[in-house]
């Protein structure tokens, strides 16, 4: 399934060619033990370049799409408000799509098939960092082995996400992909849905927030 439907950078750079993906198997020499090894990847269900929007509908495990769903449940529901069903359907999708886009851009050649909607709710983070200015986030602050809870206004909290993403897809740009995680799809996301509300709004196509509402999570 990851295979068949996610993006895969170095298929969508070279459509109809095999791509070698890396992989853990038993070793048949040294029993008990792994060893990387390379196989073909599975075919493509769809056209290599129309993964870059199915692979947001995948998720590595339910951790990952549990905390996935977490960032949703606290910024989604706002934005959808000001998009309408619909207008926040599209604006999801296409978001996910441009940070697809973002990670294919930053290592084209890559044979790590990419899925997660990471980058699609970047996008509706970065829609909520111009829409809402003024709310708050309730956060969880590690210290040391103790944690406490602080509300931080949502710019600041965004703004620090999106500096540590930054930072991290810095470094990334050096060639490791060890850390499994697709920096560059939500720098991408964040800034395509930034940019998107920026354009559209002035146009009148996005509806204006809903100022009486309780924006404080639990």
């Amino acid at each position: 399934m990851v295979e068949r439907y996610g993006m895969i950078p170095a298929r969508v750079s070279h459509p109809g060619s095999e791509v070698l993906v890396q992989e853990y198997q038993a070793s048949q020499m040294q029993p008990g033990k792994a060893e990387l090894v390379e196989r073909p990847a599975a075919p493509s269900a769809v056209p290599p370049l129309l993964t870059l929007a199915t692979c947001v509908f995948l998720h590595g495990g339910w951790m990952h799409f549990l905390g996935n769903m977490l960032f949703l449940y606290i910024f989604g529901d706002n934005v959808e408000d000001c998009f309408g069903h619909l207008g926040y359907f599209l604006f999801y999708v296409g978001t996910g799509v441009l940070a697809s886009l973002a990670h294919y851009l930053s290592m084209p050649e890559s044979t790590i098939p990419t899925i997660g909607a990471s980058g699609a709710i970047a996008g509706v983070m970065g829609a909520y960092f111009i829409l809402y200015p003024h709310a708050k986030v309730l956060t969880l602050v590690p210290l040391f082995v103790i944690f406490f809870t602080v509300m931080l206004p949502a710019q600041v909290f965004l703004g620090i996400w999106i500096v540590f993403q930054l930072m991290q897809g810095t470094y990334s740009m050096g060639g490791t992909e060890a850390s499994g995680v697709a920096w560059w799809a939500h720098i991408g996301g964040f800034l395509a849905g930034f940019l998107i509300v920026l354009a559209l709004r002035p146009l009148g196509l996005i509806r204006p927030p809903v100022p009486e509402r309780n924006f404080q999570t639990h």
